[in-house]
């Protein structure tokens, strides 16, 4: 990976604002509030962006008003976000071979990697993978085909953009459990990924760790915290003064047999209803721990040689039983704590936005190890290996 850059919509709220604005579009008139607030309480999250202005929601009363919103935000901030990994990367758009773009909170055909190519200048004959249905998996299922396709083509480029938009898919006058959480925890954004091949003149050179070697297989700009502006600019992010991220050494994708029922959308005509059971954090017990240690063993690594976990920050509740099954620390998750406090549930940006924060705020040493993890709808696990 050449490069990251994460993007934010300039629209951030507190949790209490976005709690009234749930209350207010979920709940009867005169209803009982505390068991939200509560609710809302324990998400952990301090504050969300919005693709929209908070009073802008009220209007978005179909599915077809929601969806041409999110088509315009998906497009601007797509295009912030790999406009600006590419100038990070040193590349130009017309040197990229592959784009792939992830999303499940919207819909346009075209794509919006089709939008995107040739206003940005991106070549003809640019191969694109627009990936739907993969939920919060997303970000690291989009690496992983990414790195398949890199595979195939050692001198080429790839981008990778994951854009979403969750708060364009609350359901209005549902006061279901799984709306309400919903509401709860997820926010709005983007990120891109600029990676190479191993043959390409800017790829990073092989490290030398005192490690056994790995076998080649297949397999935001705004801070955390309290304040409120409505429409006040975001500020970029810092820049890395490093210019690779880690290497992708290989990935490992799970399904996991008749789990459909626990994560993913019932389609209507008011749009995207969400499907979110109770049974999340028991499946990562069950599950999770096997799936990682003989992911690892078919690399000749153990969960003690991983140096930093890139974590999907689900929920207070799945972030818990992540680290329960594995055994980590409570240091190890603190980026995804911290993530989803600043910025709640991103759905796939969250995966970049974590291993953004992580280039920039503590860069692992040179050689050392990382996981990159996430569950989505199916249900499913990815597992991305990764090398500094």
């Amino acid at each position: 990976m050449l490069a990251i850059h994460t993007v934010l919509p300039q629209h951030r709220y507190p949790q209490d604002t976005l709690t009234d604005l749930i209350a207010d579009m979920c709940l009867p008139a005169g209803a009982d509030q505390r068991a939200l607030r509560r609710l809302h309480a324990s998400s952990t999250v301090q504050a969300r962006h919005l693709a929209l202005p908070i009073e802008q929601y009220a209007r978005l009363d179909d599915f077809g008003r929601s969806n041409d919103a999110w088509i315009g935000a998906a497009v601007e901030l797509g295009e912030e976000a790999v406009a600006g990994a590419l100038a990070q990367a040193g590349l130009r758009p017309d040197d990229v071979d592959l784009v792939a773009c992830v999303s499940v909170t919207g819909l346009a055909v075209p794509s919006v990697d089709a939008r995107l190519a040739l206003r940005m200048g991106m070549r003809q004959d640019v191969k694109r993978l627009p990936l739907f249905g993969l939920g919060c998996v997303a970000g690291a299922a989009g690496l992983a085909r990414v790195h398949d396709f890199l595979r195939g083509h050692p001198t080429g480029v790839a981008v990778l953009l994951a854009v979403e938009l969750c708060s364009l898919t609350l359901q209005r006058g549902d006061g279901s459990a799984a709306n309400l959480v919903a509401g709860a925890l997820f926010g709005d954004g983007a990120g891109a990924v600029v990676a190479v091949g191993s043959a390409h003149p800017k790829a990073q050179p092989e490290a030398q760790p005192k490690a056994q070697p790995t076998p080649d297989r297949p397999g935001s700009r705004t801070p955390a915290g309290t304040a409120t502006p409505t429409t006040t600019p975001a500020t970029p992010h810092k820049r890395s003064r490093r210019t690779h991220g880690p290497r992708i050494i290989a990935t490992r994708s799970t399904l996991y047999p008749e789990t459909e029922h626990v994560l993913g959308w019932e389609v209507g005509a008011s749009g995207f209803r969400v499907v979110l059971t109770a049974d999340v954090p028991d499946l990562v017990r069950a599950h999770l721990r096997h799936e990682v240690c003989a992911f690892l063993g078919e690399h000749g690594l153990v969960l003690g040689d991983i140096a930093t976990w890139v974590c999907h920050p689900g929920g207070p509740k799945v972030v818990e039983a992540v680290g329960e099954s594995l055994g980590l620390a409570e240091s190890a998750l603190e980026p995804t704590w911290r993530s989803l406090a600043a910025v709640g549930n991103l759905s796939s940006a969250s995966v970049l936005h974590i291993l953004q924060s992580v280039e920039e705020s503590a860069r692992p040493a040179p050689g050392s190890w990382g996981i990159m993890l996430a569950l989505g709808p199916g249900f499913c696990s990815e597992l991305v290996l990764l090398r500094w």
